[in-house]
């Protein structure tokens, strides 16, 4: 994320911690006070012995509140009857996953019992009052005040979106239709009394006439890119403005040093773990696809990884065939898909045989989704950029995967598909630790709903 909206997550975070551990102090004292018959506060010690174990659980909360979008930029606008609803369920969950933690873990020398249910309704109220009232008087939840100097359709697109967001007008000064650009801008930006402007850099126009409002920051006014704030707000890369320099620069950022060793062992970890316990429904599996129509169990389907090299793909077969993408002129495969190949394609259960894939190193838990071999061919002729995806490994989940709504099933679509690279290049250049967390935290909320195909 860029810094004009981070702030937003950052005091929203800190806020929940903060409540989080002062609704225990005073479910602490609420439950101490109905023992003793009158009001009592709790002890030092009292307090301490359950400040450790609430701590680590608070970890485990604030995944469960980003399964739950409490983080997303939506979830500043939510109206208070939506935001309680959507709370009330986190916390049940969150209190749900306490109780199992105590239960199974005794080394802490507590057993909550009542008092995660004084803990429940306290918390559930003190943080809906922090996120529905005190939140907002920092000013963090209402649109900023900005100008953005551009035009185009992915400029127009950006302003459409932030005045929906901020519920207010956003000044837009086209180029080619603004005499006296910057005279026309710093008007504005003091009798607007603007926070933000946001400039296309990439027109040659508006760069010409920025040298001269640099002074503006001295009024605390600060300059965006209509670049950088469209992926913040869209999530993936204006690809009308992709060119040698930010391939360059997103490459290069994209090499870290502990980052690619780290990503590695957390997915070898997964892999070990996640194929074991996967083994429990290869039976059943098994046994349902061969009742449907006594067909092969597994697919090895031909994806082009890393650099370019190509790998087989294993999954449970949940069509009648497997013609690898190899579409012909028609453009779409002409297999269907079984009764059981919905059901598991449905629950993401023919996925599980990847975890394979996932300890051999050919896919990593994260990354763009992997293709054909002959899609590829495609994409790359008539899709500019394109095989730039392939400087990562594919992934098993990813951030095209989870917010692109308009994925190419069973055929070529160039228009669906180069939406959907705006995406993978977003995540080729904001992959993190910590993006691939806020991921693989999203996907299990995705799962959980099952939604998708």
């Amino acid at each position: 994320m860029r810094p004009a909206l981070r702030p937003r997550v950052f005091v929203l975070f800190i806020g929940d911690i903060f409540f989080f551990l002062f609704s225990l102090w005073l479910s602490l004292m609420v439950r101490l006070s109905f023992s003793v018959g009158h009001l009592a506060l709790p002890s030092q010690a009292l307090f301490g012995e359950h400040l450790v174990p609430f701590s680590l659980l608070s970890v485990v909360w604030v995944g469960v509140f980003f399964i739950a979008g409490l983080y997303e930029a939506r979830a500043v606008a939510l109206g208070r009857r939506s935001l309680s609803g959507t709370l009330l369920t986190a916390q049940i969950v969150n209190v749900t996953i306490a109780a199992l933690f105590f239960f199974f873990i005794a080394v802490f020398g507590i057993e909550p019992k009542t008092l995660l249910f004084i803990y429940l309704a306290v918390s559930f109220l003190f943080i809906l009052f922090w996120r529905a009232i005190l939140f907002p008087l920092f000013g963090l939840a209402r649109g900023e005040r900005m100008i953005v100097v551009g035009e185009g359709i992915d400029v127009d697109e950006l302003v459409h979106a932030l005045e929906v967001r901020g519920a207010r007008s956003v000044p837009q000064l086209r180029p080619g239709e603004t005499p006296a650009l910057a005279e026309r801008v710093a008007a504005l930006a003091l009798t607007e009394e603007t926070r933000f402007i946001v400039a296309d850099w990439h027109d040659a126009r508006v760069a010409a006439a920025f040298p001269a409002l640099y002074n503006l920051l001295a009024r605390g006014i600060r300059f965006l890119d209509t670049s950088a704030l469209y992926e913040e707000v869209f999530g993936r890369v204006s690809l009308d403005t992709l060119d040698e320099r930010w391939l360059a620069r997103s490459t290069s950022r994209a090499m870290h040093l502990l980052y690619d060793p780290l990503k590695r062992v957390a997915d070898i970890v997964l892999a070990i773990v996640g194929g074991i316990i996967s083994l429990i429904f290869y039976p059943f599996i098994i046994f349902a696809i061969k009742m449907d129509d006594h067909g092969p169990i597994f697919v090895r389907l031909d994806r082009v990884g890393k650099n370019g090299a190509v790998f087989p793909l294993l999954k449970f077969r949940s069509m009648t065939g497997n013609d690898n993408a190899a579409y012909g002129k028609s453009g779409t495969t002409t297999l269907r898909v079984t009764r059981v190949g919905h059901f598991l394609r449905k629950s993401r259960l023919d996925e599980l045989p990847q975890f394979w894939n996932l300890l051999r190193g050919e896919v990593s838990s994260v990354g763009p989704r992997p293709e054909s071999p002959a899609l590829v061919a495609l994409y790359e002729k008539e899709i500019p950029y394109y095989g730039v995806r392939h400087f990562i490994k594919p992934g098993l989940t990813g951030w095209a995967q989870l917010y692109h709504d308009n994925h190419p099933h069973h055929g070529a679509a160039v228009a669906a598909t180069r939406e959907k690279l705006s995406y993978d290049l977003y995540y080729l250049e904001h992959r993190s630790l910590m993006l691939d967390v806020v991921i693989t935290l999203k996907t299990i909320k995705k799962l959980l709903m099952r939604s998708g195909a």
